[in-house]
């Protein structure tokens, strides 16, 4: 299993935010994923070439469908981002991994004008939850970005939350999914969120628990 932080003050703000969704072959997770929707939110799945019924599943269960024929998560997110409407646009795994129920207390930060970006930040639970290929990949990936823009990131997660017009000051390329490499030159700090470990199954035909994810690192 792999855990998140969890916002252990809860969540106040009533702010209508689109969570984007790729995916590629998830109608297993897909109805506890949306399920797990806030209230009051859109889900925009991006369809990503799947062929187990995904986008009629979606389709089915209320939400916004794109299709992206470019394959790959930041492909997805960026078309997921231009069908967004809302004020704040937020971005998680599709395969039951994490929590959208959490995304919530994120939002909360930059509607109270704390942060312009938040990044959940994943802690493992269990063995083999995440491969140490990919924590390495991740780890030298952070430290990179740090070196280069003095944002103190120890996660680079999908599960993440901005406003969806860039901050004043901001380059063009600030509103795409990955606006934490330009940061720190146009005035973004980061700041640590506390947090609370929880865990969670990451198969999508397990149970899941009714917890895992908060802000890890936020971006102002």
């Amino acid at each position: 299993m792999i855990g998140v932080n969890e916002d252990p003050t809860g969540s106040t703000v009533s702010a209508r935010a689109d969570l984007v969704l790729p995916c590629l072959d998830e109608a297993e997770a897909l109805p506890w994923v949306l399920g797990r929707l806030p209230e009051g939110w859109r889900a925009i799945v991006v369809d990503n070439g799947s062929t187990d019924g995904s986008a009629d599943l979606a389709r089915s269960l209320g939400a916004t469908v794109v299709h992206e024929s470019r394959r790959g998560f930041g492909a997805a997110c960026h078309a997921g981002l231009l069908a967004a409407t809302a004020p704040y646009v937020c971005f998680c795994d599709c395969d039951g991994s994490l929590d959208p129920a959490l995304l919530p207390g994120f939002v909360d930060r930059i509607a109270a004008g704390e942060s312009d970006l938040v990044l959940g930040r994943r802690r493992p639970q269990s063995r083999g939850a995440w491969p140490a290929h990919a924590r390495a990949g991740n780890l030298a990936l952070s430290r990179m970005l740090r070196s280069r823009t003095g944002l103190r990131l120890r996660d680079l997660g999908p599960m993440r939350a901005a406003r969806r017009e860039a901050p004043a000051g901001s380059p063009p390329t600030c509103t795409t999914p990955r606006p934490s490499t330009t940061a720190a030159p146009y005035g973004w700090a980061a700041a640590p969120a506390p947090s609370t470990p929880r865990s969670f199954p990451t198969t999508p035909s397990r149970p899941r628990s009714s917890a895992p994810t908060s802000p890890a690192g936020a971006g102002r």
